[in-house]
């Protein structure tokens, strides 16, 4: 769920139980049911839906659900309604953590947030605290050991198609857009096309700069606020600065 992690991360979620898998599919099923309501049930006129989709196969959700997924949100007259909300605050020694959540009941998601900031020792802060600590950007991960193509021309491929940047790691490729939608899109499209396999691919918020702890009941605080934000429903994506 840690929107800004990069292959380290993105191996923890693919190695999750099938619980954890579970959780993960039906958050991507809300976030199917909201894309459709807004933007229809064609991905090809729908970038928010196709990004949805991009990030169900990146973590192995079955085409049959996810087509089942768009179906019934299609046929839906009055079902759940799901709204956006983002919050942000502080974790110990002022680590930035901003949380996005899909809910049908604020009051319930803002309190669930609360408490999971408050018993790890941080507070929720007015919108804006911390965002400016973040470039919103489009973020691709590609696995090095699942990639055929080689590395000058994968980032040629990248830069070409729209890419901001791209960057190697031991274990995985990084790339980075801008955050509008139809350059995002045309990127991930590329590689698509190319028969890249992407481990993830989404707008995220990437830290301008990261923050190390070297408490251990720090460090022990704010993961106490990061599995309370992961195991709750209504959270998709958490977003921080602490350099793991």
């Amino acid at each position: 769920m840690s929107g800004h992690s990069k292959f380290a991360n993105i191996k923890h979620k693919k190695e999750k139980n099938d619980a954890a898998k579970g959780k993960i599919f039906t958050i991507i099923g809300r976030e199917i049911a909201v894309a459709v309501k807004e933007g229809g049930p064609d991905p090809n006129n729908n970038f928010k839906l196709a990004t949805v989709i991009a990030k169900a196969k990146a973590n192995n959700m079955p085409n049959d659900t996810i087509d089942r997924g768009i179906k019934k949100a299609a046929g839906e007259g009055s079902g759940v309604n799901y709204e956006y909300v983002t919050y942000e605050g502080y974790g110990p020694n002022g680590i930035a953590i901003i949380v996005d959540a899909l809910t049908d009941n604020k009051n319930r998601t803002a309190a669930n947030v609360r408490n999971a900031f408050t018993k790890g020792g941080g507070n929720v802060g007015t919108q804006g605290c911390v965002s400016y600590m973040f470039d919103k950007k489009g973020q691709i991960i590609i696995d090095k050991e699942e990639c055929d193509m080689g590395e000058d021309d994968l980032m040629m491929l990248a830069l070409d198609s729209g890419a901001e940047d791209f960057s190697a790691e031991e274990d995985s490729y990084e790339v980075l857009t801008d955050a509008d939608e139809k350059v995002f899109e045309a990127v991930r499209k590329a590689l698509e096309d190319a028969k890249v396999p992407m481990l993830s691919a989404e707008i995220t918020m990437i830290p301008q700069n990261y923050v190390s702890l070297t408490d251990d009941d720090a460090v022990k605080n704010l993961q106490r606020t990061l599995d309370l934000l992961d195991d709750d429903d209504d959270v998709q994506a958490v977003y921080h600065n602490w350099d793991e």
